[in-house]
């Protein structure tokens, strides 16, 4: 519509068409309004989205660990109970190395001696079917594995090598029930 079509209708009808526009602006205007309203509502969802996964996430993750745990702790339950048995099997040990004069042996003592070493063979077995075994005392120190109760001189051995085992160390699978007691080179 052109500037003249305009006027000549503004004249007769009395109607002003800026008045229009300027509705048509207030509606461009509320358009506009609700468009970044929507904008601002799309951009909550997604927040509340990646929320809900990372809660899904962490849900997960708390699963799993509290999943390890509980195998960690049917692994070890025992831990206490084979750890109280390690007196034992020390006693027992200590019993079959006693040094006697085989020739002057009563068949009774030998007896004895042949049934304490059974008890330890069944301790042993029963030790290895449970994940308990003998802590490596071979090696050079290791304070994971080993308490070094004292320090020798030795010409034999290398600086921090074992030189004497005191005390047998054991562990249950990864873990360490009683660190072997040694004492180690200078």
């Amino acid at each position: 519509m052109s500037k003249e079509e305009k006027e000549i209708l503004e004249e007769n009808e009395g109607i002003s068409l800026d008045e229009d526009n300027s509705n048509e602006a207030e509606q461009d205007e509320a358009n506009s309004s609700s468009q970044s309203d929507c904008d601002e509502l799309e951009e909550k969802v997604k927040e509340l989205e990646e929320k809900v996964l990372r809660d899904a996430a962490d849900y997960e993750n708390l699963k799993k660990r509290m999943e390890k745990e509980k195998s960690q702790a049917v692994a070890y339950a025992h831990e206490s109970f084979a750890r109280d048995l390690l007196s034992v099997i020390d006693s027992l040990d200590s019993a079959a190395s006693l040094e006697i004069d085989e020739e002057n042996l009563s068949e009774s003592l030998q007896k004895i001696r042949e049934g304490i070493n059974l008890t330890i063979d069944q301790f042993k077995k029963v030790f290895e079917k449970n994940g308990i075994e003998l802590v490596d005392v071979e090696n050079e120190f290791d304070p994971n594995f080993h308490e070094a109760i004292m320090q020798v001189e030795s010409d034999d051995h290398d600086k921090g090598q074992i030189v004497q085992v005191f005390q047998k160390g054991y562990k249950i699978r990864d873990r360490v029930l009683r660190p072997a007691m040694v004492s180690i080179c200078k």
